[in-house]
């Protein structure tokens, strides 16, 4: 039995997979944002709050570093609904994908935290800094430079994520890519497309982390 490539039947929905790569790449960025600022906060909290917070934040970290991404939204999407939560699919998707990254973001700002020289936080107390400012205008400059490379990594890996987002029936690439499978059943032909919409999002992300960590850090390393 012999199968013959007909890449004719799905090139006509190549802007509708477009759309749907565009939806993955704000899926990802609003998830990072999230997280990152997540991450930060309990950073944050881990390695200057009070130790009666730093429990539930550990706890929070364990949790969502040692369960499935998907079982997670699955608990946002289905299980909320009993205690009189409602979320939408993409609301639940982004959600657990923020709450998921913001674990992951939170152990690395924290090794960042960790890389600041004591000096370096005297002279800002020396200087009259409050905590607040020396966080803002000592530590976070600090900790940008040193993990942008580590970040940059998490946000590809976030990208490569939103696929998840297609089994709670949100459009973005690979649901889209079902959706053109179930009209055309041409399998090899839409999938290797999304494939290469895959490569191209993150070869557009890695250029686009690039020039950023270029020009505001001066990172060298190149991304291909």
């Amino acid at each position: 039995m012999s199968y013959t490539l007909q890449f004719g039947q799905v090139t006509p929905y190549l802007g509708y997979l477009a759309g749907g790569a565009w939806l993955a790449l704000q899926l990802a960025a609003i998830a990072f944002v999230l997280g990152w600022a997540i991450g930060l906060g309990c950073a944050s909290t881990l390695h200057y709050g009070p130790r009666w917070a730093r429990w539930p934040i550990r706890a929070y970290v364990v949790f969502f570093l040692n369960t499935p991404l998907l079982v997670q939204i699955f608990f946002l999407y289905f299980a909320l609904p009993d205690w009189g939560i409602l979320l939408g699919s993409f609301q639940a998707v982004v959600l657990g994908m923020s709450l998921n990254a913001g674990a992951y973001l939170t152990e690395i700002q924290r090794a960042g935290f960790n890389s600041i020289r004591q000096a370096e936080v005297e002279a800002a107390e020396t200087l009259g800094f409050t905590r607040v400012q020396s966080i803002r205008y000592v530590v976070l400059p600090h900790i940008l430079k040193v993990l942008f490379p580590p970040l940059s990594n998490q946000y590809i890996i976030l990208t490569m994520t939103t696929s998840i987002a297609a089994i709670f029936g949100v459009e973005e690439l690979t649901g889209r890519t079902y959706n053109i499978n179930a009209q055309t059943f041409r399998s090899l032909e839409i999938f290797s497309i999304a494939a290469l919409y895959y490569v191209v999002l993150t070869l557009i992300a890695s250029a686009a982390l690039y020039a950023v960590g270029r020009y505001f850090f001066r990172i060298k390393r190149s991304p291909f």
